[in-house]
């Protein structure tokens, strides 16, 4: 029987890269993301199936899991993102809650709506949930990020407590610095001050982190990854980086 996998936040960066590689694999993948156009040639691409999704509306998550097929395998939790990097005093809450939207609240829809078809896999199934560095860490500015991070760290842990003794594994997968849009959202569409982030250094590239996720994935049922931090060698700690002058 083909495997079912579920891909969300997968328009682009290691969404993207999760889908090529679940489909290498011969996964039968459903993804979601709010950019239609981007999905629909990633779909042409893949083969993947591709379907409108933004998991800060309960209406779209319902609607995306009534096209999945009734078992479904692996769900990576891949939607969120950061939006700026001001101090707590000059917060937007407007920010900090689109933020804890997509992060947190879109993680938790998607487990609730899709769980039942996740309980029907006969062989197991997974959860594999992306978070940051920033779940186990805080930095300047970064208070709103870290603080949707932690949660959703403490979301995964509470799941584990909850699913014990049932087949579905539950992953985190918690890269550092990865050169995907991550940045140009975070800085409003500001490219060059995007660009600024990975300066002089070796960032990790979508495709490492989407490797990560299917290691975790295919080891044996009886295995699970509870947590993977993934760092580029370049970088100790989330504001610690070693950057290289005159490249």
């Amino acid at each position: 029987m083909t495997k079912v996998c579920v891909v969300t936040g997968a328009s682009s960066g290691i969404g993207a890269e999760t889908v090529r590689l679940f489909r290498l694999q011969g996964y039968q993948v459903f993804m979601g993301a709010r950019r239609e156009e981007r999905i629909r040639k990633l779909a042409e691409e893949t083969g993947a199936t591709g379907l409108r999704l933004d998991v800060a509306d309960s209406a779209s998550v319902r609607s995306f899991v009534r096209e999945l097929p009734e078992t479904v395998h692996v769900l990576v939790n891949n939607a969120g993102g950061a939006l700026g990097l001001e101090p707590v005093t000059e917060t937007s809450e407007e920010a900090w809650l689109s933020m804890y939207q997509s992060n947190v609240l879109g993680t938790v829809r998607m487990i609730r709506e899709v769980f039942p078809r996740l309980s029907r896999s006969q062989d197991g199934s997974h959860v594999v949930n992306v978070g940051s560095i920033a779940a186990i860490e805080t930095y300047l500015g970064g208070a709103g990020y870290t603080g949707v991070k932690h949660a959703l760290r403490a979301l995964t842990e509470t799941l584990r407590l909850e699913w014990l003794g049932l087949p579905i594994r539950v992953t985190e997968v918690d890269p550092g610095l990865v050169e995907t849009e991550f940045s140009i959202v975070r800085f409003g569409g500001d490219t060059r001050k995007a660009a600024k982030v990975y300066e002089g250094m070796d960032p990790l590239v979508a495709r490492d982190v989407a490797q990560a996720i299917l290691w975790s994935v295919t080891r044996p049922p009886h295995v699970n990854i509870d947590q993977m931090v993934i760092r580029p060698r370049d970088q100790a700690r989330a504001d610690k980086v070693h950057r290289r002058t005159g490249n």
